[in-house]
């Protein structure tokens, strides 16, 4: 009997090797006759369309309208965009040091790092760029102007800048540098006694980075416990993530394993050193905008039950890419796997092979659940769930009007031409002085905006008209909306605390650049108390942690 079911079972791996054989020589003949066909309606295209064709760019168009029908992972990268992706896992390039946004029709300073060119350079935010390098800069993005601005460190970039208060535009010479992006821009010791840090990136050496600062924060402090602000991080390298993770835990410990379509592609991630702490107090800052390696160590942390999560459910990306070369030093960004936390569950919210199917999402009621070490109920398919859910900041439509219009921006430019200095970041205020003159310059640039309630107000009139009942309701619908416009224009004065968070941020960012502006947005922030909270009441740590909340 055992001899039969050992020839049944080789008789199965024998029928499925060769079910693998037949797939993949099917799959070889569809990929000749394509490339046949693709390579011939090429050759005709040049032989025959009206005009001169641009086969570069036919192309890279025809290769982008296939990869999207996969993933927005799997990407190919020109040569002209290597540089570009480098970046991402490396945190460095050559530049001047700032970040630059469109206004119209030209791209602005909006944000020069401390001690790079740009800042070193006498440049400010709300610097109008005028041309780089004798480039008119009209018209173009802010994608084009960066890839003007970027190049080889040591090499010299001119621009032509025209400021708010002068009269003429002026020239600048910078000297572009290698530009790191700081992984931790900012990190602290609070005085209730418990250790803050901001990552923002994964790129190398960022696990190096964090175990230093822990290290050094133990050695001068008495911890009450740890927290990592892992929100709006986008990811970056599988092995930092691991190597972070290794910090609160055991050597040895299964953190993430990746699943592809062939044996190569599924690999185990240990942790390979001996843990800085096992005990501290941990807590994992998170929002909808924490990705990928952000998620490996929220989600593993909270698998091992080594740490509470707070915030938001993550972005839910979990697939893996890896950068293969291509011919003509071109490239390609491809998912190879998908990635698998301790528990077992993967936190890819999309399923991008059905994504005509409900956008790919999976509802809820079919998200499978799995258990952390201790016990706790945890769910696949959509990110991370925080063991303390908090609701996402929600800003006003006179707020986020505000905002996006630059308003905000511009009045913190013209407050800092002001102003030559400012308290420290931790201390400043908006006091009622700053905030009148905020209305004022608000009024005399004619700020408007469309509230939702008046576009369904609109709608509802269009609405009426079609069906002849608008004449019998005009006098009701003027009425509502005179109502409305008395209200809106109070909206300013209404919504006072958060445009002053927003106005104070921005304007502390002119003096302390980027490791200012986290200070100032610490100060007021819910999500940072309740962290603290968690942290310091040792039975409300432990219950969420063991899932026995009382």
């Amino acid at each position: 009997m055992r001899r039969f079911f050992t020839c049944l079972g080789f008789a199965f791996i024998a029928v499925f090797s060769i079910q693998q054989a037949n797939s993949q020589t099917n799959n070889n003949f569809e990929i000749s006759k394509s490339m046949d066909i693709y390579l011939s309606l090429f050759r005709e295209l040049n032989l025959n369309y009206v005009d001169e064709i641009q086969p570069s760019k036919l192309n890279e168009t025809a290769i982008k309208a296939m990869l999207d029908e996969l993933d927005p992972y799997t990407v190919f990268i020109p040569e002209s965009e290597i540089e570009d992706y480098q970046l991402m896992t490396t945190g460095e390039y050559g530049g001047i040091g700032s970040l630059i946004q469109q206004i119209g029709e030209f791209v602005y300073v909006s944000e020069p790092y401390e001690g790079f060119p740009a800042q070193k350079s006498g440049l400010i935010p709300g610097d109008c760029i005028l041309e780089v390098n004798g480039v008119n800069a009209k018209g173009k993005t802010t994608a084009q102007i960066s890839d003007l601005l970027k190049g080889q460190p040591g090499s010299t970039v001119e621009v032509k800048i025209l400021r708010e208060g002068l009269v003429d535009p002026f020239p600048v010479t910078l000297t572009r540098e290698k530009i790191k992006i700081e992984n931790i821009p900012y990190q602290t010791v609070f005085e209730n006694g418990i250790g803050y840090v901001r990552l923002t990136g994964f790129t190398q050496k960022a696990a190096a980075e964090l175990k230093d600062v822990l290290i050094k924060m133990k050695e001068k402090n008495d911890l009450k416990g740890f927290i990592i602000d892992l929100r709006s991080n986008g990811g970056g390298l599988l092995n930092e993530a691991v190597d972070i993770t290794n910090l609160f835990v055991e050597k040895g410990e299964l953190i993430v394993s990746t699943k592809g379509k062939t044996e190569d592609r599924t690999t185990i991630h240990r942790t390979r050193q001996a843990p800085v702490d096992l005990n501290i107090p941990l807590v994992v800052m998170v929002n909808e905008q924490s990705a990928s390696a952000s998620e490996i160590v929220a989600g593993s942390l909270q698998d091992l039950d080594r740490a509470v999560i707070i915030g938001q459910r993550t972005y839910g990306k979990g697939l893996v890419q890896n950068v293969v070369p291509l011919s003509y030093n071109t490239q390609m960004k491809v998912t190879i796997a998908k990635y698998y936390i301790p528990s077992g569950r993967c936190i890819q919210e999309i399923d991008y092979a059905h994504k005509s199917e409900n956008g790919g999402k999976r509802p809820d009621s079919l998200r499978s659940t799995f258990k952390t070490r201790g016990g706790r109920l945890v769910y696949d398919g959509g990110g991370i769930q925080p063991d303390v859910a908090l609701e996402p900041l929600e800003f006003s439509a006179v707020s986020a009007n505000l905002y996006g219009g630059n308003y905000i921006f511009r009045f913190a430019n013209q407050f800092a031409r002001n102003h030559t200095q400012i308290e420290s970041p931790d201390k400043f205020t908006i006091d009622d002085s700053t905030y009148r003159q905020f209305v004022d310059f608000v009024k005399q640039e004619k700020f408007t905006y469309t509230t939702e309630s008046e576009r369904m107000i609109q709608k509802l009139k269009e609405i009426a008209k079609s069906e002849s009942y608008l004449e019998a309701v005009q006098n009701h619908m003027t009425e509502l909306e005179t109502e409305l416009v008395e209200n809106k224009q109070n909206d300013i004065l209404k919504h006072r605390d958060e445009i002053e968070e927003l106005l104070k941020i921005e304007i502390v960012t002119r003096y302390y650049y980027q490791k200012g502006k986290i200070i100032s947005a610490l100060q007021n922030d819910p999500e940072l108390k309740k962290a603290f909270e968690v942290i310091l009441d040792q039975k409300q740590y432990n219950s969420l942690l063991s899932g026995k909340l009382n």
